[in-house]
């Protein structure tokens, strides 16, 4: 064991990750201290500064303010409070047993402009569902600048509310507050309570009891079903992995039957934890299924919940191991963790599982790409100069060169690559195919470079023989799998473009490239096959030039007043405060109960999308059974912080997601659920969802449309229109943007919109969901422009890029975020989420559990920086000040020689100078 100042490091070596206890432990045993990051060793993790900023000085800093840690550490500064009750508060909830007494000590000083004394306060903030907020006073003490003081004082709860928030406070409005450290000193417990409490979770902490069954079944039990213990099983075939026992949950009836226990008291909400279970199947003839973990979590005020966090593909034939990650937002009530999944009648055997709080995982460095060689080709003999040679068949079919094929480049590379020499005009001639994969391919494994995004163009075209529409892909075959590079739907004798992207951020073993796709017997032909790295940066710095055209005004700031006359080289500062520009997140009911998901949504999103809770699935999951108060609150959140919100959606046009008692329905009572959809959902919002998608993904699906007739569509648009005209309706549907997608490139999409306004329908708006992988920018640009045609506004309503790489994920990020915003045609971005676990994407977020911003989270911020204009300079001899700034709120301040003065403005969109009069 190695002490380090007050914490114990339970290794030999020390090298564990001993810091990580610092937030919790005291002098003495570690446990003491239900306060997490007591003395601001890990900055303002688990605190909040209420209503005001905070900020961390440390002992080395040179930057003290007044005082110097009284600890030599660190210390937090509270500033810009515009009330005595601003402070730094800490939720507590889950560290609380009623009866118990604690007691408080705090080390707290001042600085700012303070003469004399004043008081610093420890108080509880009790909050109860449905009966507001309480205050319990702990105590106070009286303190003056350039002096650490002590507030003391003790609390106790008879019982505990929904919500115990602990916070200091005090000082006039405009006086730092400064804290040193805070301890809130649990009582004594015996032996078995801490057990089971985890109040200190560290690193390493092992949640579960009995977690390989060394103690027989002590703490498990069946959820639904028998569990049996094992020293093996089949005749002792099976044994256990590790161990000498192993447990089965047998007699299972339900896919939801399994093995769980009660974890309730011993996870902390907003705290990420891990888990591992090592499983297999048996019995009922069932060879392979899915195992999945699951918690249940039970809140007094939302009733049940199931969260998933992880599962995998369990076989007969050995142990494998389940892995997954979930986090609590609230303060339930109950946890159980459960395993679930294979049919009825099969055994889940578990020889382990194991909970434990997550390492923190350093991120991934920036990749180091030399020689990137943006541009060029890694295809040999793309222009067939030699012939066929460097091309082989797949398959048993035959290769020749032909002349005749398009001798321009594809649209989207010319849009990459710029001036580029023409296309030889030859082309692959493929014949003989017997099956859709045979096509022309190239070996390119030893020409590809990690991390770098690549564009893929050619020009494809089928012969004669086809029956209807053929997809013809550009695919690659990386260590024998299959990755899309993109894909075009042919329909006559013309050459058709395909686009696409691909990235490869493991090192392959072997890379295949080839073109396949139509039917057997109908010949391929291929020109100008091209595969290149792009310049992300050039693409920005244009896109950058775009931007300033599309996103910015000039505007003339006409000063008047008393003292016009003597305004002449007056100093003026013009800070932008918000760019009006849509870029919102989808949010879920369980999201909004994290502060710290909702601190970070409020301060850096303007607009709102409900995930899940506004689905007909969720407000009506049995007929006749509403649930609207999960959106209910979730639409009160954004409207208490105006944030405006898009209606997430009245229908959804695929199969699987419509609820089994809607598909039971005749048409008859289909059509009449539907009217009654469409009446109780935009009667009880009106005028409160600023967009509606009407019916989600039509272009993948249309069970509305085969049961109901293909009016129905039009139908759902114009009574949504009659119900809320202050509403615009959209279209929406995935993959428009990304060439990967025969069954939605954009001129299909423009198809479907044309159609419906043909029939009457009042589309107002295009929704391309934005569910993209490896993103390049001129294909992106392409599909905009060609939807731009039709003069509607156009948003990006799910946009979400996934990497391993925060730095790879924050550039794929960029790309989307800059194509939107230099468009004339884009009018919103949405995120499908941000926060680790709480979204449907893995390796997509900015925001990691625990609410550290990763790179990705920097790059998005860094964006919405860079499209905040700032200007400074003087008043001219006309009483005018001229800059060219984006679209937004602006505050103005003018220094004259007697006061300073400030006023607000709105630079909203136009061509011409806006000209703003500045009465001072």
């Amino acid at each position: 064991m190695v002490v380090r100042g007050n914490c114990f490091c339970m290794c030999d070596s020390g090298t564990c990750n001993w810091w990580l206890l610092m937030g919790n432990c005291t002098s003495g045993n570690p446990t003491d201290n239900i306060i997490v990051n007591h003395d601001f060793y890990k900055g303002l993790y688990s605190w909040h500064p209420n209503c005001c900023n905070g900020f961390i000085v440390s002992a080395n800093s040179g930057n003290q303010v007044g005082l110097s840690p009284k600890s030599g550490g660190n210390y937090a500064v509270i500033k810009n409070r515009t009330e005595h009750w601003q402070g730094l508060e800490q939720d507590i909830t889950s560290k609380i047993s009623p009866g118990s007494t604690y007691s408080v000590s705090a080390r707290v000083g001042v600085s700012g402009p303070l003469s004399g004394s004043t008081d610093v306060m420890a108080t509880l903030k009790l909050l109860n569902h449905g009966s507001g907020a309480s205050y319990m006073f702990i105590g106070k003490t009286s303190v003056s600048k350039g002096k650490w003081e002590m507030v003391e004082g003790t609390f106790s709860l008879p019982t505990v509310p929904n919500q115990v928030i602990f916070y200091l406070e005090g000082p006039p409005p405009g006086v730092e507050l400064l804290i040193d450290s805070v301890v809130i000193r649990r009582p004594s417990s015996s032996k078995s309570e801490k057990s089971t409490s985890i109040g200190c979770s560290a690193v390493g902490d092992e949640v579960i009891i009995n977690p390989q069954f060394e103690d027989g079944l002590s703490n498990w039990s069946g959820r639904g079903c028998q569990v049996v213990l094992h020293d093996s099983m089949a005749d002792g075939k099976i044994v256990p992995e590790t161990g000498k026992v192993f447990a089965s949950a047998s007699e299972r009836t339900q896919n939801w039957n399994g093995i769980q226990q009660e974890i309730t008291g011993r996870v902390q909400r907003k705290l990420a934890y891990n888990v591992t279970a090592v499983v297999r199947i048996f019995g009922n003839n069932v060879t392979t299924a899915i195992v999945q973990a699951t918690l249940w979590v039970n809140t007094p005020d939302r009733g049940e919940q199931y969260i998933g966090i992880g599962k995998v593909q369990a076989t007969d034939k050995d142990w494998v191991q389940l892995q997954g990650k979930f986090l609590l937002n609230g303060s339930p009530s109950r946890v159980i963790i459960y395993l679930e999944g294979p049919p009825p009648g099969t055994d889940i055997l578990v020889n382990a599982l194991s909970v434990k709080h997550a390492e923190k995982i350093p991120p991934s460095p920036p990749p180091i790409i030399e020689n990137p060689d943006y541009g060029v080709n890694i295809i040999t003999n793309s222009q067939l100069s030699d012939g066929t040679n460097g091309w082989f068949p797949l398959g048993n079919c035959n290769l020749s060169a032909a002349s005749g094929s398009p001798k321009i480049l594809p649209p989207m590379a010319r849009d990459s690559l710029g001036v580029h020499e023409p296309l030889s005009g030859r082309y692959i001639l493929v014949k003989n195919r017997k099956q859709t994969w045979m096509g022309p391919a190239q070996m390119i494994t030893d020409k590809l470079k990690l991390f770098l995004t690549y564009q893929v163009s050619a020009w494809v075209r089928i012969g004669s023989g086809a029956s209807g529409p053929q997809n013809v892909n550009v695919a690659l075959g990386v260590d024998n799998q299959w990755v899309n590079g993109g894909q075009a739907e042919i329909k006559d004798g013309r050459w058709y473009e395909i686009g696409g992207s691909f990235r490869i951020e493991k090192q392959p073993s072997k890379v295949m490239v080839y073109v396949q796709g139509p039917a057997a017997g109908v010949d391929l032909m291929v020109a100008g096959l091209q595969i290149f790295p792009v310049d992300r940066v050039a693409r920005f710095k244009h896109l950058a030039r775009q931007t300033d055209k599309t996103r910015k005004r000039d505007v003339i700031l006409q000063f008047s007043g008393s003292e016009s006359s003597s305004l002449f080289g007056t100093s003026v500062t013009v800070m932008q405060t918000q760019n009006s520009f849509p870029i919102g997140s989808c949010i879920n009911r369980t999201n909004i109960e994290n502060e710290d998901f909702v601190d970070f949504f409020v301060k850096n999103f303007n607009w709102a999308v409900f995930e899940n809770e506004l689905k007909w699935y969720w407000t009506e999951p049995q007929r006749g059974n509403f649930n609207y108060k999960d959106a209910d609150d979730m639409l009160a959140l954004c409207q208490n912080n105006k944030i405006e919100t898009r209606g997430h959606c009245i229908f959804w046009e695929v199969q699987s997601t419509v609820q089994q008692w809607i598909q039971a329905l005749n048409k008859i009572d289909l059509l009449k659920a539907v009217q009654n959809r469409l009446t109780g959902l935009l009667t009880r919002y009106k005028g409160k969802f600023r967009h509606y998608d009407v019916n989600n993904e039509m272009l993948h699906g249309s069970f509305y449309q085969d049961r109901l007739g293909k009016d129905i569509r039009t139908y759902m648009f114009k009574t949504a229109n009659q119900l809320d005209p202050s509403a615009t309706l959209f279209v929406n549907d995935y993959h428009v943007e990304d060439g990967r997608d025969t069954r939605s490139y954009p001129e299909k999409y423009i198809e479907q919109i044309i159609d419906l306004q043909l029939q009457g329908a009042p589309v107002g708006g295009i929704g391309i969901q934005g569910h993209i992988d490896n993103p390049v920018g001129p294909i992106v640009c392409s599909a905009l422009d060609k939807l731009g045609v039709l003069g509607l506004p156009i948003w990006f309503t799910e946009l979400d890029v996934s990497s391993l790489n925060e730095h790879i994920r924050g550039e794929d990020l960029e790309v989307m975020i800059r194509e939107a915003f230099a468009h004339p045609a884009v009018e919103g971005v949405m995120l499908w989420g941000f926060w680790e676990l709480l979204m449907s994407r893995d390796n997509a977020h900015l925001v990691d559990a625990e609410g550290e911003i990763n790179e990705a989270g920097k790059r998005f911020l860094a964006l919405k920086h860079e499209w905040l204009s700032h200007a400074h300079g003087r008043i001219d001899i006309q009483g005018q000040f001229e800059f060219r700034g984006f679209h937004g709120t602006y505050v103005v301040e003018v220094e004259t020689e007697l006061n300073k003065v400030s006023r607000t403005f709105v630079v909203d969109k136009g061509d011409s100078p806006l000209v703003v009069s500045i009465d001072l």
